[in-house]
């Protein structure tokens, strides 16, 4: 079964997308900031990372430049799911991402409140579809 990280500190998201996920076919855990995020990322390489952007401890931001700095990482993955976006809304905070020229782009972005039908096929296109029960 394929793994999903969702990294966020709302409890509520977690549960959705947690939920949403499984329901799809996923197997699904959790971190509530960048530090946990990388120790699981390390222990457990999950096939996809869906990615908070605002947390404590550790930033979003700082864990995703650590992950894609790390040769042994890079290559898993990640889908922004943040309701930080810009004045011309989701896309304009999409196309921010896509051009900083610090890290690679992101391979997904999915805006807050997140849309369930949006979500799976962003995963879906990202590692293939999850398994039937």
């Amino acid at each position: 079964m394929k793994k999903i990280l969702v990294v966020d500190d709302e409890q509520d998201v977690c549960t959705y997308l947690g939920r949403l996920l499984e329901e799809n076919g996923y197997s699904v855990t959790f971190a509530s900031d960048g530090n946990e995020a990388m120790q699981q990322v390390e222990r457990e390489r999950p096939d996809l990372i869906t990615l908070d952007l605002s947390m404590p401890s550790k930033s979003g931001v700082k864990f995703y430049r650590e992950m894609k700095a790390n040769a042994g990482l890079s290559a898993i993955p990640v889908v922004l799911v943040t309701g930080v976006t810009g004045p011309g809304g989701p896309a304009d905070t999409e196309r921010f991402y896509r051009t900083r020229h610090q890290v690679p782009p992101p391979e997904g972005f999915v805006a807050k409140p997140v849309d369930r039908e949006e979500m799976v096929a962003v995963v879906s296109r990202l590692i293939g579809p999850g398994e039937q029960k």
